[in-house]
């Protein structure tokens, strides 16, 4: 029986990464000879089981075969004869498939280190197009690696668009599209994860509502990159950069310009009423992957809003107070916070606007500071109650904002 180091804990040690989860590889065991040595089995499909002291998990050494339509359809084969090799064989990409021993060596078959050198992502078999949801791995891997350096090789995008041209990528459930979305939204860089999409053919399928930005124009006087889907690129990007590691931040920046791809192309490149349209394009996206409820609250209030954000400075206090009711600011402040961060993105994320300021993320901040001072049992305790104690209200936080906004900013 021998054990094995494998995948992302061997990978993020070439690449001078931090150390995440380890997982190992157990040759030569039975599933018999695990739970005598005190290991936990997890799961009724697959032999992997967890450590006693450790909690770390592993795996026997395994082949799949293909069974059925899907990710979900193999038949999985596990016993003491599979090799070290057959095992890292099924794997995704050869930067995946590399294993290090107890001594320290390596074992690496496909040459997963040359390409670690190389900084290219490659499939390791023909029976990478087997599994639709390695489209995905391949996409969201490159969100988090194009920062490095890396390129997908040509052949692996040939295969991916294969698969996309199959229909195999229909297979792929709302659930495992929401958690590699996710994981992209999280990485320095989601727009290598919609490069990579688009370069496959697979974005149409899995992100239509986005990929229908792409090669929509917009006026270069605003916007000097022009193409839609390039912008919000751009955007996830900057979402990134202001707020590492927030999907939540990062899936109101994806939704926020939906609704130019509803733009009547009569009116291009001007996008007026984009925004109101957007709302309804970002509900049925947010619907159909699944996505958390205030991931969906977020994405319509970013795509309805954003243009009087960016306007701020010359809105009524009145109009500036209803922004924040509309938002439910006053009961989720949060919400205030993460819109600010969407449109600051939007406004940097664009041709050359990278560094220019955007003071309208503060100004929102502080007046909305302003009207949550007003103290709502104040004015219960001068007898006022329901519609009449909500005017007050509104009139003392309206009055909050004027105030705040007739005084200079403070300089952090």
């Amino acid at each position: 029986m021998q054990t094995y180091l494998v995948g992302g804990a061997v990978r993020d040690a070439l690449l001078g990464l931090p150390p995440g989860d380890r997982d190992f590889v157990v040759v030569g065991a039975t599933a018999q000879q695990m739970l005598d040595a005190g290991f936990k089995q997890v799961g009724r499909d697959f032999p992997v089981f967890l450590h006693p002291q450790t909690g770390e998990e592993y795996a026997l050494a395994r082949t799949e075969r293909k069974s059925g339509r899907g990710y979900t359809g193999f038949a999985v084969h596990a016993n003491p004869s599979v090799t070290l090799e057959e095992d890292l064989r099924r794997r995704d990409f050869t930067i995946n498939a590399i294993a290090r021993a107890e001594d320290g060596t390596l074992v690496d078959p496909f040459g997963g280190a040359g390409d670690i050198e190389a900084r290219v992502l490659r499939h390791v078999g023909d029976a990478f197009v087997e599994d639709p949801l390695r489209v995905l791995r391949a996409a969201r891997f490159m969100a988090r690696l194009a920062p490095l350096g890396f390129t997908v090789a040509p052949e692996t995008i040939a295969l991916m668009r294969q698969m996309a041209a199959s229909g195999e990528l229909d297979a792929l459930v709302p659930e495992r599209v929401w958690q590699e979305l996710g994981k992209a939204l999280r990485s320095a860089a989601p727009s290598a994860f919609l490069q990579c999409l688009r370069a496959a053919d697979a974005l149409r399928v899995v992100l239509p509502e986005v990929d229908a930005l792409y090669g929509v124009p917009q006026r270069a006087d605003y916007h000097p990159e022009i193409d839609t889907g390039t912008h919000v690129e751009m955007v996830c990007d900057m979402a990134a950069r202001l707020a590492p590691g927030d999907e939540l931040i990062g899936f109101g920046a994806l939704c926020h310009d939906l609704g130019k791809a509803l733009t009547p192309a009569a009116e291009l490149p001007r996008h007026v009423m984009h925004e109101q349209r957007g709302v309804a394009v970002a509900n049925a996206m947010s619907e159909r992957l699944k996505a958390p409820s205030e991931h969906r609250e977020l994405a319509a209030l970013c795509s309805r809003e954003h243009l009087l954000v960016h306007r701020i400075a010359e809105l009524k206090p009145a109009t500036i107070h209803d922004l924040i009711a509309r938002c439910d600011g006053f009961r989720k402040p949060m919400r205030i916070d993460q819109l600010a961060t969407v449109c600051e993105a939007d406004a940097r994320g664009r041709t050359g606007h990278a560094e220019t300021p955007y003071p309208q993320a503060a100004t929102l901040r502080r007046l909305f500071a302003a009207a949550q001072s007003v103290r709502g049992d104040a004015i219960a305790a001068s007898g006022l109650k329901g519609p009449d104690f909500g005017a007050a209200l509104r009139k003392a936080r309206i009055a909050a904002i004027a105030q705040a906004r007739s005084q200079p900013a403070i300089e952090p």
